[in-house]
């Protein structure tokens, strides 16, 4: 696949609409709009900064309007090298967010956050997101935790983003540094132990 110098914006443009990564769908409990991001498919090789903020100001920010809305983030299988866009091309598009609709964001579920994310946020969050973004996120280990706060039925999650959700429950909970990957230190549960996760896995 070619890279952003040799892409046209309009092809730039293109990849991100095929692939889906931004989407307006569905409302939260409280009936405000959704943007849904899968960061797992944002083609970070192939496009530049500029034709992703030039893609959001002209299908994103535009359609959701005067109302406050939510962001639905995830974050399952990011990679820095192939899908995350860097620090500085994050805060170029935080600050390139008007400033209306940056004012109408209500929250921000970040899904399956994993260790080095809540590391890197707890660390730079408030140098990249300024205007109290930072302290509008919202951590969501397991997707029975969004559902509390997402209509379910109302959007659409990647099949191997509940394939990942699933072998979370069968795991030891090292992705969030909450337990040892020995089943006996803290009277941790073993990998085969009925006994329900549930209050660990949506600590937020």
């Amino acid at each position: 696949m070619d890279s952003p110098s040799t892409l046209s914006l309009s092809d730039q443009h293109h990849l991100i609409e095929k692939l889906q990564v931004f989407k307006i769908q569905g409302r939260d409990k409280r009936g405000r709009k959704v943007l849904r991001v899968i960061g797992n498919l944002f083609p970070a090789r192939h496009v530049s900064c500029e034709a992703l903020k030039t893609y959001l100001e002209d299908k994103i920010f535009v359609n959701l309007g005067e109302r406050p809305f939510s962001v639905v983030y995830v974050h399952t299988g990011v990679r820095r090298a192939e899908n995350f866009p860097g620090i500085s091309t994050l805060r170029s598009i935080y600050e390139a967010i008007p400033i209306n609709v940056r004012d109408h964001l209500e929250t921000v579920y970040f899904v399956h956050p994993g260790l080095q994310a809540r590391l890197f946020l707890a660390t730079f969050g408030r140098l990249i997101f300024s205007g109290g973004l930072y302290w509008k996120l919202k951590y969501v280990n397991r997707l029975e935790c969004l559902w509390e706060h997402v209509r379910r039925k109302e959007i659409e999650i990647p099949e191997f983003v509940c394939d990942h959700d699933e072998k979370l429950e069968y795991r030891p909970m090292m992705d969030y540094g909450m337990e040892s990957d020995h089943p006996r230190v803290h009277g941790a549960p073993s990998v085969n132990s009925p006994v329900s996760m549930y209050s660990m896995r949506c600590i937020a």
